[in-house]
């Protein structure tokens, strides 16, 4: 019988077995005696999962079992699965990557498919969910039971600076309103934005910067994505605003519960990327988002158009990578690239489909099936709630390996190989197991905008340039890298 103390107790004495091998520095980088390689092995569990026989006990008495090690990761968020399990020594992305799978494979195995409750190194303790039937719970549950956002990051909001609208910690019909009001904004749902044609006037004109050389690489995606962002959200008086850029990426960087001075410097950027924004709303057109938000109906009055925008200045940063991705696929793909081209060339003519761009949509999906931009998705109960039988108490973090369960070979056809096709199946959107863009109310409202400029930036390069050899270098066929380090990405662009 499977009990959380033996869990508990096995974590720890393989703790103790990690401390005796680091006090022996002659055995340093040797794997004990008939073991195997320490290459071979994949980051250690010190988590709650282990079969044993015996006494029950509660969740809360198995965790005084495993003494938790110092947080040194501060706010950060986690990333990836491979930010949880930390090793002694760093490794390359890709190979943190490639063991996170393969210790979620060995804990499935290992559990039966129940959700594991496993504790990391810095300490944190996280109820991992490992089978389709538990995400489709996860992504039905309201937030009266799965918050979005740990309590303490509303608090320190509170102890910071001015809470931004809809951040989250907005609970209950308030929070619901407010997602209702900035869906209507972004037209959730619709693939076609009611402004979709300055919108695309607007990409293609600053898609100029990605092919004004014959090579193209994050800081040019960055700077392109950027501009159209600023005209899209705020209007085409934006487009050259690059102080109010760095102000909000500051911002970012800062955090959402800065400490000390720092709380005085994010309370004064933050000010005055508000001003700045609020400048803006008093001109901006009726097409842009911030003039459809100001001119939107808000029968609470708490919506704040200002708070929005810069919420979507601060999201439309993920364009870039996932730019830089896709064509760096259609790159390596040619039959792909060229059907890719072939539409991108025709759409123009389809004045009623104008921005569907359906095959290229499906490839921005692809990509980030393979290379999500939220990896794992985490929430923390706000009661008692029961999974698979087992209690746990309010304030325990669930977690959902977005990225292992979207390219699990086990359930997933073609796991680790590029198919735009899939997502042409009806219902592929609905799959439980893709999340691109999550599901049920949390779903991101700015999907499908997100994807309408993200496929017309693809179409403006592929229309006149074609992706040659690029770094780094795919393979075709085989599988594809766990992890795309958009930094790395460098393309060839060469004129059609």
């Amino acid at each position: 019988m499977r009990t959380v103390q033996g869990a508990a107790l096995d974590g720890l004495r393989a703790r103790v077995r990690a401390l005796a091998a680091r006090r022996r520095p002659e055995r340093v980088g040797r794997a004990a005696r008939g073991a195997a390689p320490l290459a071979d092995r994949g980051p250690a569990l010190p988590g709650l999962g282990a079969d044993a026989p015996g006494r029950r006990t509660s969740v809360q008495q198995s965790l005084r079992y495993a003494a938790p090690a110092p947080d040194t990761t501060g706010r950060a968020a986690l990333a990836a699965f491979g930010g949880l399990l930390r090793v002694a020594r760093p490794r390359p992305a890709t190979v943190r990557a490639s063991a996170s799978a393969a210790a979620l494979r060995a804990l499935r195995a290992r559990h039966g498919d129940a959700p594991a409750l496993v504790r990391t190194r810095s300490g944190r303790t996280f109820l991992v969910l490992l089978d389709p039937r538990d995400l489709r719970r996860f992504y039905d549950e309201p937030v009266s039971v799965l918050a979005a956002d740990p309590p303490d990051k509303c608090r320190d909001l509170s102890r910071s600076h001015e809470e931004p609208a809809d951040t989250g910690c907005s609970r209950g019909e308030l929070r619901a309103e407010r997602r209702q009001v900035s869906a209507e904004v972004l037209a959730a749902g619709r693939p076609v934005h009611p402004s979709c044609g300055p919108f695309l006037a607007a990409l293609a004109e600053e898609a100029r910067h990605l092919t004004a050389a014959p090579a193209l690489d994050l800081a040019r995606a960055r700077y392109a994505v950027r501009r159209a962002a600023r005209r899209i959200v705020l209007g085409a008086a934006a487009a050259a605003d690059e102080e109010l850029t760095g102000w909000l990426t500051q911002l970012r960087a800062e955090g959402m519960s800065p400490r000390g001075g720092r709380v005085r410097t994010a309370r004064s950027v933050h000010d005055k990327a508000r001003a700045r924004i609020a400048a803006y709303a008093g001109h901006a057109d009726a097409d842009t988002l911030l003039g459809r938000a100001a001119r939107l109906a808000d029968p609470t009055g708490t919506f704040d158009p200002v708070g929005r925008a810069q919420h979507w200045l601060l999201a439309m940063d993920a364009v870039p990578d996932t730019l830089l991705r896709t064509l760096l696929l259609l790159g390596a793909h040619p039959a792909e690239q060229d059907l890719a081209a072939a539409e991108a060339a025709a759409e123009p003519a389809a004045c009623a489909d104008r921005g569907e761009l359906r095959r290229l949509r499906a490839c921005v999906r692809e990509s980030l099936r393979l290379y999500p931009v939220v990896p794992d998705l985490i929430r923390v109960t706000r009661a008692e709630t029961e999974w698979r039988g087992v209690s746990y108490p309010a304030g325990t973090s669930v977690l959902l390996p977005a990225a292992f369960h979207q390219r699990d070979p086990e359930r997933v056809p073609a796991a680790h190989v590029f198919v735009p096709g899939r997502w042409k199946n009806p219902g592929a959107d609905q799959d439980i197991r893709m999340a691109p863009f999550s599901h049920g109310d949390g779903r991101c409202p700015g999907d499908q905008l997100g994807l309408l400029i993200t496929a017309a930036l693809c179409a403006e390069v592929l229309r006149s340039h074609r992706i040659g050899r690029s770094r780094p270098v795919l393979d075709p066929v085989g599988p594809l890298p766990a992890t795309l380090d958009p930094h790395g990405i460098r393309l060839t662009l060469t004129r059609r």
